[in-house]
């Protein structure tokens, strides 16, 4: 009886123009006990597993701690306290009917972080990709970034439109020098109150989207620029200076109601409307992103040092043992004393707060590397549009994304999460990593980090490229 592992040879056929086979051997257990090969990944490979569970979640995750945090609120009274903190502005002050600033707006600004990335992962996933189907386009890719465009576009259209109202009702409205006057204000109406935790909650959420989902070419400047933002919003609200930042936010999110929406038209087909809000895009970001903004930080260099004088405050008062003198004069601050006045106000609200010169230069510092960044970023929009008015266009477009990944037999190429075969057997695998789109995937000629500004990949973005029949 021959052995099950001896080779089943068959003879030649008889034309010879037939491939003789190979040996084949029957295995010696039956095929459902065959092993299969195992995957070991590296450790970065694992973080970007984790990376993609988090963006395939968002929803689920945000609305969980959201209802958790309600049902701690409704079924255990001792912890109210605490809790009515993420629901509404805390540090509410009776007599001057406005709020202070206190320990309790970390609790509100974490959940509006949750709140708005589980509302727009809702949103794009529920309504505005729904609506791109519906309004005719079929590619996955165009409806992800339709949808990612509208909803910035929804963002920007209401909370641009809250700073308007709050800067046009107020009393430094087209008047420069205001915004420094009755330093420190201590306490902030509500609607601003919200207004700047609400901005500063959208951009830590910003952070957030843009290291979870496909990485863009330009991600190491985005970065950089959301950063300096989130640094930017939160110095100006502990050290009160939330009328600077007030204007400073309206002058930028004006530019970003055009641009999202020219996109939007853009994927949509609407060509002739889109080159139009192309053009009101340009125009908006010179006047806003650089006249204006050259003229907010002029006034700070400018009217900062003759409004406010240096030295120590606790709210409109001076801080410290003051003299009669002093008390008839409630507005002279005291020296100040080393360097720990500088970060005083960021873990003790309301303790004394003051003002140097060092504070003037380091706003200015921190909104002259934004300048900066925006300097660059217009030159490369007025390149694309002399290209666009001469009819060059641009050839090989790239998309938005910083390099696209090719899928072969399973695995990911140029991720560097390669797979190590530790048995031998049919390649199998069950994991939905497989299919899933990596959010952190990286082009091999980008691994050191360095990435350059691209003004075809801005040419893409702005959806001017060049038609390919």
């Amino acid at each position: 009886m021959p052995s099950t592992m001896a080779p089943d040879v068959s003879p030649p056929p008889e034309n010879g123009n037939s491939v003789i086979p190979l040996p084949h051997f029957t295995p010696p257990f039956p095929s459902k006990d065959v092993s299969v090969r195992r995957v070991k990944q590296k450790p970065h490979c694992q973080t970007k597993s984790l990376v993609s569970w988090l963006l395939d979640h968002q929803i689920e995750i945000s609305f969980n701690l959201i209802v958790l945090i309600i049902l701690i609120h409704l079924f255990v009274p001792r912890a109210r306290q605490h809790t009515s903190k993420f629901f509404a502005p805390s540090q509410y002050n009776p007599t001057t009917e406005q709020y202070a600033i206190g320990d309790g707006d970390l609790y509100f600004l974490s959940v509006y972080v949750v709140l708005f990335t589980g509302f727009r992962a809702g949103v794009m996933k529920h309504v505005l990709a729904p609506l791109a189907t519906r309004w005719g386009i079929s590619k996955q890719k165009d409806i992800t970034r339709f949808s990612e465009q509208a909803w910035l576009l929804c963002y920007y259209s209401v909370f641009w439109t809250l700073g308007l109202y709050i800067y046009s009702t107020s009393k430094y409205f087209l008047n420069l020098r205001e915004m420094f006057t009755d330093w420190p204000t201590r306490d902030l109406p509500g609607l601003t109150k919200v207004y700047i935790l609400g901005q500063w909650a959208f951009w830590l959420q910003q952070i957030l989207v843009i290291n979870i989902e496909a990485r863009r070419k330009d991600h190491w400047q985005m970065l950089a620029h959301h950063l300096v933002t989130v640094v930017l919003i939160a110095t100006s609200y502990a050290l009160h200076l939330t009328r600077v930042a007030n204007l400073v936010l309206i002058l930028m999110d004006v530019v970003d109601i055009f641009f999202p929406l020219a996109k939007c038209l853009k994927y949509l087909g609407y060509t002739t409307a889109r080159d139009i809000l192309f053009g009101l895009f340009m125009l908006s970001w010179f006047l806003a992103r650089h006249v204006c903004y050259l003229a907010t930080m002029w006034a700070i260099w400018k009217y900062m040092p003759e409004t406010i004088a240096e030295g120590c405050y606790f709210g409109s008062d001076p801080q410290g043992s003051v003299t009669e003198q002093q008390q008839q004069q409630p507005t002279t601050p005291l020296p100040i004393h080393g360097w720990s006045h500088i970060f005083t106000p960021f873990y003790h609200p309301t303790g004394p707060i003051c003002y140097t010169d060092a504070i003037r230069w380091g706003f200015l510092g921190a909104l002259g590397f934004l300048q900066v960044l925006t300097v660059l970023w217009f030159v490369l929009i007025v390149k694309v549009a002399i290209r666009v008015v001469k009819g060059i266009g641009a050839d090989d477009i790239r998309s938005d994304d910083e390099g696209e990944e090719e899928e072969e037999g399973g695995v990911v190429v140029g991720t560097h999460c390669v797979e190590h075969e530790t048995d031998f057997g049919p390649s199998q695998s069950s994991s939905p990593g497989w299919k899933r789109r990596t959010a952190g995937s990286r082009r091999a000629a980008n691994a050191s980090g360095v990435v350059s500004f691209d003004r075809k990949e801005l040419l893409s973005r702005i959806g001017c490229e060049k038609q390919v029949d």
